[in-house]
């Protein structure tokens, strides 16, 4: 019997369990642990029923059963403190809560049929109100006006997840939908959303309309549709109106004060805001030229308003991507622009979480205050925790302050708010770096190309693999991923990267020398 439950998939047969195409290491007690919840998962399992099945009926201390229950739960990408799976009832016992497909397998079938169907299967619904909010068809005659629809959709999402009853998945994700033609339900059971928000959006000279109907991802069934039209210089009040409509008909009994303390601080100068719309368009593509594009917007917004914050932190930000990204051709500028604008941002406004997320992870690469960097990382989560970059952002910060085990929690979380996110690759690298300072140098490497498999031409990654496979003796490999680099990056040299990364992590240098890349 296979299990199917998030994008795990549980073998009894093969004693076997997949996070999507990968194996993941798993003790046989608790494998066993693990069989007995999920089989037993109507149920509340007491500390007598696991002590009977799985150590048959010998005495075992609370810590032991503990310590197998923590494994339990960090195998499936859960913690004791969200127990998203793995639920522990005080005084009564323990269910596994998570939604389960089961799956019958004959004996001769490959492992690879596990992955086709294991990609297939729904994500579990999460256990509160959740939505995704597609890219807006543009149907303005103005190709250029493309910015100004995803514009509109990523602030609708933004005040979407300023509210923790609901789960909205991040823009990245939503946005791999655009430009396709779909089918409503199965992009509930791709995103695991229930809710699905679609519509259009015209802007003609100096007026917008925008058209939207939100629909129930599992029935199919429409929920509620309107239309909006203001000028232009109403937009503010337009987008407030459109997720004041949406937030009402998935959670009618949802205050309007709740959503007054959504709404984002913005500029009130529009042509500012129009010109960061553009400079978030650039930002999002993050190749070299649209990088220099989007620092080029960001400032021009904040010079036509120098109180937006919004438009300091992505500036900030966008400094900040061109060093660690090797884009930049004068790294001491582009870190001290970064840093003063970080600063600049918080002073205007420190209670943003995606300004927060933004300076924090801003200034742990480029200052490395780590208990600064961290409140401001945890604080940003806290006002909204639906949000990817939040966590993705957390994630970095605790990377950079050498706490590598919680930055893994913080990417998987980031991962689940964004499942099929376009720039996964750079959260799997994450998470590889996160692996290889606790030198688990096997894993990091699986992680790697995982993350190579979502972007071929990542050449951090690359780096990653040469490193661990030089770390592990496996020298041809290192060599291999050395050579890689080399192609993909010719000037590479790792004092021209230390130069530019100047919170580095010495036991990947290290690994990079014993790779053979030149110095």
């Amino acid at each position: 019997m296979r299990y199917l439950f998030e994008n795990f998939a549980f073998d009894t047969d093969r004693r076997e369990l997949h996070r999507e195409a990968d194996v993941v290491s798993i003790a046989p007690q608790v494998f066993d642990l693990i069989d007995y919840l999920i089989r037993n998962r109507e149920r509340v399992v007491t500390k007598d029923d696991l002590i009977k099945a799985i150590w048959n009926g010998r005495s075992v201390s609370d810590a032991a059963l503990t310590t197998r229950l923590n494994a339990a739960r960090s195998a499936i990408g859960d913690t004791g403190e969200e127990q998203r799976l793995i639920k522990t009832l005080p005084r009564k016992g323990f269910r596994f809560v998570g939604q389960v497909r089961e799956a019958q397998q004959s004996a001769g079938a490959a492992v690879a049929d596990n992955q086709v169907e294991l990609q297939k299967s729904d994500l579990a619904l999460p256990d509160k109100p959740s939505i995704a909010v597609l890219p807006f068809e543009n149907m303005s005659r103005d190709p250029e006006q493309e910015y100004f629809a995803d514009g509109m959709v990523e602030e609708i999402i933004t005040a979407l997840s300023r509210f923790k009853s609901l789960f909205v998945i991040a823009r990245h994700s939503s946005f791999t939908f655009k430009g396709k033609a779909f089918d409503i339900k199965e992009v509930g059971r791709r995103l695991g959303v229930r809710y699905v928000l679609e519509g259009s959006v015209r802007k003609v000279s100096a007026r917008v309309r925008i058209s939207g109907q939100l629909i129930d991802a599992v029935t199919g069934g429409h929920l509620w549709a309107d239309r909006f039209e203001r000028d232009l210089t109403d937009i503010f009040a337009l987008q407030d109106e459109v997720t004041l409509a949406v937030v009402s008909a998935v959670q009618p009994k949802m205050l309007q004060t709740e959503i007054a303390m959504a709404t984002r601080r913005r500029s009130e100068n529009l042509t500012a805001y129009d010109v960061f719309l553009r400079a978030m368009h650039q930002y999002h593509q993050t190749t070299r030229e649209s990088l220099a594009e989007a620092i080029k917007q960001a400032h021009h917004a904040l010079e036509l308003d120098p109180r937006f914050g919004s438009a300091a932190a992505l500036a900030g930000d966008c400094h900040a991507s061109n060093v660690a990204l090797g884009y930049s051709k004068d790294p001491q500028f582009d870190c001290k622009e970064a840093v003063r604008l970080a600063r600049l941002a918080l002073s205007i406004d420190d209670g943003d979480p995606d300004t927060l997320s933004r300076v924090a992870v801003t200034l742990a690469g480029m200052v490395g205050d780590s208990d600064a960097e961290i409140e401001m990382a945890d604080r940003a989560v806290a006002l909204n925790p639906n949000s990817w970059r939040t966590w993705n952002n957390r994630g970095w910060v605790y990377i950079l302050a050498e706490l590598p085990e919680e930055a893994m929690r913080s990417f998987e979380r980031a991962i689940r708010m964004s499942p099929v996110d376009p720039l996964l690759h750079m959260t799997f690298f994450g998470i590889g770096n996160a692996l290889m300072r606790l030198r688990r140098f096997d894993e990091a490497i699986v992680v790697f190309k995982k993350a190579l498999r979502h972007n071929p031409f990542f050449v951090p990654a690359y780096r990653g693999l040469a490193s661990g496979f030089a770390h592990l003796g496996r020298d041809a490999e290192a060599h291999e991923a050395a050579a890689r680099v080399l192609e993909i990056d010719p000037a590479f040299t790792i004092s021209a990267w230390i130069a530019q990364v100047p919170k580095h992590s010495k036991l990947f240098v290290e690994g990079l020398r014993k790779a053979g890349l030149p110095e």
